[in-house]
């Protein structure tokens, strides 16, 4: 099987700061991780690999220090990173990431399976895996927990769903998101850290993708940050007097005033 892997490079902690004048994170001194959902989507590419064969690749899309995470997916056991890298990237939503990796996928050919998590801890929005199937016109799975089988061009897998959960056949290629009760991700070997250390990295730019700048970055994102804020917290407390039956009193009284009870 060819599998394509999709990762993004995350700060390692919620206690993140923003840069007032662009609204954008402030990465600098900030330790960064292989966004936690993914590391599912990895695991399992190296499983299906080892159960049926074939090959792995990871893509992630950032600045050049997101090359760190693609050699901790070699070091995994991941066969090949690719690195989109360009400062026409920068400032990407969803729509906009979709679409330069979609670029990337075609630029690879062919592929069986694209494996992506479920969302990103630090946007959330669980919409690039089914953006990106929809530009390539395949189809896709959510909420995958387990992959059942592979075979005559097919895969069977259980997709999670609030009471339970549904099997589902499709054809591939396509493309599945993961959760975490997918699997248990393995820890890097020392024979695959040493192989990560010295592993070429293909670093794909705008350019080299071939993309109508328009559609990425901050000009191809149709959603936009204008201001991010910390919610002001505001707190009145009074002191009710009384005996225990009046201060209940109070309480119910003061409740139905706020027109909570």
């Amino acid at each position: 099987m060819e599998i394509i892997v999709c990762i993004k490079q995350v700060p390692g902690t919620t206690e993140v700061k923003i840069d007032p004048a662009t609204n954008t994170l402030i990465r600098e001194g900030v330790e960064s991780i292989i966004n936690p959902f993914d590391t599912y989507a990895l695991e399992e590419g190296l499983r299906m690999k080892e159960r049926w064969g074939g090959k792995v690749t990871t893509i992630t899309m950032g600045p050049p220090q997101a090359e760190k995470a693609l050699r901790e997916a070699i070091a995994m056991g991941i066969d090949e990173g690719v690195l989109l890298s360009d400062r026409a990237f920068a400032g990407a939503d969803t729509l906009a990431t979709s679409y330069a990796l979609f670029r990337a996928i075609e630029k690879i050919g062919s592929y069986d399976l694209i494996i992506c998590g479920k969302q990103t801890m630090d946007g959330d929005t669980g919409q690039v895996g089914p953006e990106l199937a929809e530009r390539l016109g395949t189809p896709f799975v959510t909420y995958v927990k387990k992959v059942e089988e592979v075979n005559d061009g097919h895969i069977k897998v259980e997709r999670m769903i609030e009471d339970g959960y549904e099997v589902v056949e499709m054809p591939l290629p396509g493309l599945i998101t993961v959760v975490k009760e997918i699997n248990e991700p393995r820890l890097p070997s020392l024979r695959g850290m040493m192989k990560a250390k010295s592993a070429e990295i293909t670093i794909w730019t705008a350019s080299d993708l071939g993309v109508d700048t328009s559609k990425v970055g901050l000009a191809g994102s149709p959603t936009q940050v204008v201001r991010i804020f910390a919610p002001e917290r505001s707190r009145k407390s009074e002191i009710l007097q009384g005996d225990v039956s009046s201060q209940v009193d109070q309480l119910v009284k003061k409740l139905r005033e706020a027109k909570i009870v």
